[in-house]
Formats: C-alpha cells, sequence, structure tokens
C-alpha cells in the first residue's frame, strides 16, 4: 500500500535508502524513479536488488508507491539492479534497467518493463534490449524528439546510443549500437578511461532547441580517485557532435552520483544523491533536489546543493 510523506529539506526520503534519480513529469504529477541500497551488504558491495517509485504534486508532499520492479521480475538477470530511466509513449510507460545478466563470466545489459501506470507495476519483456556482452551496457536515458524519433544512450566508459522503434522494445538494428567520439571539445578533459571527463551516469533531454547530456564526471588526471561532479554538453543534433558545457554541480561527499533534470510547473530541478542521510555511506545513498535557472543563451551556472526544498 502507498505510503505519504512530507519533505521540506534533503534527502527527500529519509526512510529507506535510495539513488539514481530519474525524474518523469505526467500531468500535474512528477514521479520519481531510484534505486534502492540495501541495508545489509553482500561482498561490501553495492547490493541492489529492485526500482522504487515516488510522486509529488508540489514537491514537498510525497507519495511512496514502494517497489514497482525487481531482479525477481526479471528471469535472465542475477544481479545489480542500477540506475533507471521510465519514459511513456502510446498510453504505456517504459522502464529501462541496467542489471547484470545471469551466467559465468557475463557483464551488464539492458531490460525494459513495461507498464500501464507510471507507478507500475512493471512486467519484464522477457529478454535484453541490450546486450553488447560487456560492461559498459549501463545507465539508459531515453528521449522523444518532437519528430517521433525516441533516442537510447547509456554507457561508462563509452557513451553510445540506439533509436528505439515505435514500439519503444527494440531498436533499429540497421543503424545498429553507435558509438559517440569521446573527445575533450565533446566532453571536457578528465581522469576517466577515455581521458575525457565523462565517466557514466547520462541524462539525455531537449529544451528550445538545444540538446543536453548531463552526466557524472571525473575531473584531474588519470587514475584520480576523487568523487565524481556532474559536467553537460549541449548539441544543435540528437546525436551530436557535443560541446563540452562545463561542471554543472561540484563533486559530492560520496564516490558515485548520477543527475535526473526536469521541468515541472514552471520550476527547473536537478534531482542528484549524497551519503548524508544518517548511517549513509559509499554503498548507502539518499536522493536530493535543487532548483536551478538556465541563462538566456540555455547555459546553466553551476548549481549548489540544497538543504531546503520549497513547495510549488
Amino acid at each position: 500500500m502507498a505510503k505519504t510523506f512530507t519533505a521540506t529539506t534533503n534527502p527527500i526520503c529519509k526512510t529507506v535508502f535510495t539513488a539514481d534519480p530519474a525524474p518523469l513529469v505526467v500531468g500535474d504529477t512528477l514521479y520519481l524513479f531510484t534505486t534502492h541500497d540495501e541495508d545489509v551488504l553482500i561482498n561490501d558491495f553495492y547490493t541492489m536488488r529492485d526500482w522504487c517509485c515516488f510522486s509529488t504534486k508540489d514537491m514537498v508532499n510525497w507519495t511512496d508507491h514502494g517497489t514497482i520492479f525487481s531482479l525477481d521480475d526479471i528471469a535472465w538477470a542475477d544481479d545489480r539492479a542500477w540506475a533507471p530511466q521510465c519514459v511513456g509513449r502510446n498510453g504505456k510507460f517504459y522502464l529501462y534497467c541496467p542489471v547484470h545478466k545471469a551466467g559465468k563470466d557475463t557483464g551488464m545489459a539492458i531490460a525494459v518493463g513495461v507498464a500501464d501506470k507510471p507507478e507500475g507495476p512493471y512486467r519484464d519483456i522477457g529478454a535484453p534490449l541490450i546486450d553488447e556482452g560487456d560492461w559498459n551496457d549501463i545507465d539508459p536515458t531515453v528521449f522523444i524528439d518532437d519528430d517521433g524519433q525516441a533516442y537510447l544512450y547509456f554507457g561508462n566508459p563509452e557513451l553510445r546510443y540506439v533509436l528505439l522503434n515505435e514500439d519503444m522494445v527494440s531498436y533499429n538494428r540497421e543503424v545498429g549500437i553507435r558509438k559517440i567520439p569521446m573527445t575533450t571539445e565533446s566532453f571536457g578533459t578528465g581522469s576517466h578511461y577515455t581521458g575525457t571527463s565523462y565517466g557514466e551516469g547520462p541524462w539525455f533531454y531537449r529544451r528550445n532547441d538545444l540538446y543536453y547530456m548531463v552526466y557524472a564526471a571525473f575531473a584531474g588526471k588519470k587514475g584520480d580517485k576523487r568523487n565524481e561532479h556532474f559536467a553537460y554538453s549541449t548539441s544543435k543534433s540528437p546525436t551530436g557532435p557535443w560541446v563540452y558545457g562545463g561542471v554543472l554541480m561540484e563533486e559530492g561527499p560520496c564516490f558515485t552520483n548520477h543527475p535526473g533534470i526536469c521541468d515541472f510547473k514552471g520550476h527547473s530541478y536537478l534531482f542528484y544523491h549524497t551519503d548524508e542521510l544518517p548511517g549513509g555511506s559509499l554503498f548507502h545513498r539518499s536522493v536530493c533536489v535543487a532548483e536551478f535557472m538556465y541563462n538566456a543563451d540555455g547555459t546553466i551556472d553551476t548549481v549548489a546543493k540544497c538543504s531546503e526544498i520549497k513547495k510549488i
């Protein structure tokens, strides 16, 4: 049964560890999809087995819809219920989720759950949407452009994309899986494997005539162990070329981070996660939100972390 709670300060949910926020606006309601860090760790690593959903109409009063999809619903997966994103189309909602494919010497793959409502429950389509047999297939982000073409970007350490078909559960095999050139012009100089700042957690969207790619980033030299910050790039086309825009949010207290951006009732919001909830840690994270504004030219100044959540 759904529960309600009030959040006037960050983190938003204070009763369960959540991470990897993915907002979706449907009418007068903002739905927030998250991963779930289990209280008890296995092998001292991220222990994540399901996905959660919360909703609000005013950013302060929230409904907790509980678990909406889990590894138990995906017969071909066995671990790592990582960062999702949801999108609606043709009366259905599609939740794209990276998971570890069951079996020896397998990597990550991207599953799709389908539901009639944003809050689920979701049903697995029965097989991976993306399965390249490597570890790059994580952190899917989905956007449907004005012409109806849907794009799914994903990846760590490389940024890749596919053109989704109208059914949203398959992609254009003729175009295939495309790799974005990982250049410093596109993603800045950084310490990740590609030599750019791009690390993981892409969030792809369009605002006016600009396409945005917001992502978890690493600065400094290769081997630098500093925490992830947010950076962003923009393009006049949904497939690039991308132009590095700068730092969106400075690094947080925990090693990982994951952006989620939306406009809701005339306000722009950046969702992120930290380890600042009591009992928090590298493997016990909590979702937060900060309001921000765009400059007239579409650029975004560095967004400060926020403690207060304002009702709208």
